[in-house]
C-alpha cells in the first residue's frame, strides 16, 4: 500500500500558484495518494515557524513560494531544527533572475496574483465595453462604473473603449432630441454619468466628413444650426439631471479619459468648458 503524502503549500500570497505547479507535478504520480493544504498570507516569522512546526507534527513536506530573502532564510533554518523536508519554488527563480538582470526583486507579497487579477478586469471591462456601447442593453447600466452620454460624434466610443483597456467598466448612451433615454440611465447617480460637449464648428466639421464618407446627406445631420441645437439640448440636459459636463474639443482621447477617471476620483466637480469658437454657437 503507497503510503500517503501530506504537503503543505506556504505562500505570502494566496498559494494558488505554488498549489497548481504541485498538482501539475504530481499528474507523473498518477498512483500515488497526496494530501494537500494550502497555507496562505504567511509574512511573519511566527507563521513561518508555526507551519514548520505543524509539518514535522504531521511529518509533511513543505513546498513554499515565499519572496522575501529573511523569511526563505528563516524557513531553512527552521526545517533543519525540526527536521521538516522543506522545498523552496521561489528563492532560486529569484535568484537566478536577479543575477541576469542584474537588478533586486521587489520582494512584495501577491505581485503575480495582483498582476493577473488586473489583467483579468481589463478583459471584462473590455467585453462589457463592446456589449454596452452606442446604448445596448440599458438594462444592465447599473453595472457601468462610468457612462458616456452625447449627441452623434463626440467621442463616447473611443473614449470608453480607451477606458475598458484600462480597467474601467464603462458603456455609452446616444443623446438624440426627442428620442427617449433609457429609465435605467436616468436611475443611476448622477457622478457616474459624464455628458460630452464639442464645439459647434468641430462637430459639423466632423460629421460633413463622415456624411461624405458614407455617401449621405449632410443635411440636417451636419448643418451648423443642428448640431447647434443637439448640443444645447445636451448639455441643458446634462444640467438638469445633475450630470458631469466633459468638453472634448480638441482633445485626445487620452485626455478625455483622464479627465474622466480624476473626476471618479473626486477631483473636482466639473470641467471647465471653454470652447475654441464662441460661446454663442451653443
Amino acid at each position: 500500500m503507497v503510503p500517503v503524502l501530506t504537503v503543505l503549500v506556504v505562500s505570502d500570497a494566496t498559494g494558488e500558484t505554488a498549489e497548481r505547479m504541485m498538482r501539475s507535478a504530481l499528474v507523473q504520480f498518477p498512483s500515488a495518494e497526496v494530501d494537500i493544504s494550502r497555507y496562505g498570507q504567511v509574512r511573519t516569522a511566527e507563521q513561518v515557524r508555526s507551519v514548520v512546526r505543524l509539518a514535522a507534527s504531521q511529518d509533511a513536506v513543505i513546498f513554499h513560494t515565499l519572496v522575501s530573502t529573511e523569511l526563505r532564510r528563516l524557513m531553512v533554518a527552521e526545517s533543519r531544527i525540526n527536521g521538516v523536508d522543506a522545498m523552496d519554488l521561489m528563492g532560486p527563480v529569484l535568484d537566478r533572475l536577479a543575477t541576469r538582470l542584474g537588478l533586486s526583486p521587489e520582494e512584495r507579497p501577491g505581485l503575480f496574483e495582483q498582476l493577473v487579477e488586473s489583467q483579468s478586469r481589463q478583459i471584462e471591462a473590455v467585453e462589457f465595453a463592446f456589449r454596452h456601447d452606442d446604448g445596448r442593453r440599458p438594462g444592465e447600466l447599473d453595472r457601468a462604473e462610468i457612462v458616456i452620454v452625447g449627441v452623434s460624434r463626440t467621442m463616447k466610443t473611443p473614449t470608453t473603449l480607451f477606458l475598458a483597456y484600462h480597467g474601467w467598466f464603462t458603456a455609452n448612451v446616444p443623446i438624440v432630441p426627442d428620442v427617449p433615454l433609457p429609465d435605467s440611465l436616468l436611475a443611476l447617480r448622477p457622478s457616474r454619468v459624464f455628458c460630452v460637449l464639442m464645439s459647434a464648428a468641430r462637430l459639423a466639421e466632423l460629421r460633413r466628413a463622415r456624411a461624405e464618407h458614407l455617401h449621405m446627406s449632410v443635411e440636417p445631420y451636419a448643418s451648423p444650426a443642428h448640431v447647434r441645437e443637439e448640443l444645447r439640448f445636451s448639455e441643458r440636459l446634462a444640467l438638469e439631471r445633475g450630470w458631469r459636463l466633459v468638453d472634448v474639443t480638441g482633445k485626445s482621447v487620452e485626455e478625455v479619459a483622464g479627465e474622466i477617471v480624476a473626476l471618479v476620483g473626486g477631483v473636482g466637480a466639473w470641467v471647465s468648458v471653454e470652447r475654441s469658437d464662441s460661446s454663442g454657437d451653443l
